[in-house]
């Protein structure tokens, strides 16, 4: 009986690639667009990942996010490093800021102030130069995607955009900024380039403002409940203190809750689920009816309906995972040919799982149209004109 299901499947080229088209459209939009979606989330908390060594950040109690800075009176680091249980904190500027290209073009970007003395949040792959090289005089090093794309400078030739080199100069605030290095960060969510440099370079170079300390890096002592100590430090200073981890799903619940990213990528998602269901189910139910005498004779010749149900489900598993390993071959190829470009793409396995069971539930939708239609066949038919 399978040889003879497959048989039928396949009789009919047109309809076979039909159902499997449409299965594997549904399975590429469930899995390429929710791949999109998370590259996105990771990117708005991409900055506390890489900045890896502390294990506390503290903050104005107002901040609702990474990039929403709150700044603190640099005070307020004494006062943090005075809580028992901080092995060491360090200060950390971060902010957006214009720099004046060598072509007089202006780029906006997120200026990183690290600690003078032990350089702490620094990045932690450096491509060129060495993170120590900061102390150097109006050093900064630049993550290497800013100086390939958005800090490069015009071709004299009138060419392609030439990247910024060691040595190379540009101006924060009308200050002189020598590049001093080059690094590999994570992008962030609006991916604009990002340049390191010293805290008290940074807070020359940012506009004067009586507050400019951005976040307060804390290392607790060995052994030390960091959960408790997060408590301890909001009681003692009144500021906002979080894991590395809260920090994370602090901004992202801000991304999912205040943006529309959400309810943008989910319309995707349903609408790749509908138009892959009503293809798959409509193909599939044509299939069975232009099939219905054959079913009808193996009705007459004693096939009972589980053993209609066994082909119309083997029919339909097959075709599901033929479309199904399609559309998330098809989703591989796409991240990987764009993994060089400015797209968020983020393939863990749960979307493999989700996308599954998407597709599983496509299948079942066309195989149970047919089954209803197949279990009410009288095998009489076969006698019909």
């Amino acid at each position: 009986m399978n040889h003879i299901a497959l048989k039928m499947l396949m009789g009919d080229q047109g309809k076979y690639l039909g159902i499997i088209m449409g299965l594997t459209f549904a399975s590429l939009i469930m899995t390429q667009q929710p791949a999109i979606f998370v590259g996105l989330m990771t990117r708005s908390f991409s900055f506390i990942t890489d900045v890896g060594l502390p294990d506390i950040w503290v903050m104005d109690p107002k901040v609702q996010y990474v990039d929403d800075i709150k700044p603190l009176q640099d005070t307020q680091l004494y006062r943090v490093r005075g809580v028992a249980g901080v092995q060491w904190a360090m200060p950390m500027y971060k902010g957006l800021l214009k720099a004046r290209l060598t072509d007089g073009t202006f780029q906006t970007c997120n200026v990183i102030g690290l600690d003078d003395a032990t350089l702490i949040g620094g990045p932690a792959l450096m491509l060129q130069g060495q993170l120590a090289d900061l102390r150097r005089s109006d050093g900064v090093i630049v993550d290497i995607d800013g100086a390939l794309d958005k800090l490069s400078k015009p071709s004299p030739t009138g060419g392609k955009r030439v990247p910024v080199q060691v040595g190379d100069s540009l101006e924060l605030n009308d200050r002189r900024a020598i590049i001093v290095g080059f690094a590999k960060v994570t992008r962030t969510f609006q991916s604009q380039p990002v340049i390191y440099t010293t805290y008290s370079r940074a807070k020359i170079y940012a506009p004067r403002e009586r507050k400019l300390l951005s976040f307060i890096l804390v290392k607790a002592k060995p052994g030390q409940d960091i959960k408790t100590l997060t408590r301890h430090i909001q009681q003692t200073t009144g500021l906002a203190a979080y894991s590395s981890d809260a920090f994370k799903e602090l901004t992202f619940n801000y991304f999912m809750k205040y943006t529309g990213i959400p309810i943008n990528f989910g319309i995707s998602v349903t609408l790749g689920f509908i138009v892959g269901a009503a293809i798959a189910g409509q193909t599939f139910y044509n299939f069975t009816l232009e099939n219905i005498r054959q079913f009808g004779v193996l009705k007459a010749m004693g096939a009972s309906n589980r053993t209609l149900l066994r082909m119309i489900m083997l029919q339909a598993v097959l075709v599901g995972s033929i479309g199904y390993g399609l559309g998330v071959g098809l989703t591989a190829l796409f991240g990987y040919s764009m993994r060089h470009t400015i797209l968020a793409f983020k393939f863990p396995w749960q979307l493999l799982v989700f996308s599954g069971a998407g597709v599983g539930l496509i299948c079942a939708f066309a195989a149970l149209v047919s089954i209803i239609k197949v279990f009410r066949l009288e095998p009489a038919i076969v006698f019909k004109g």
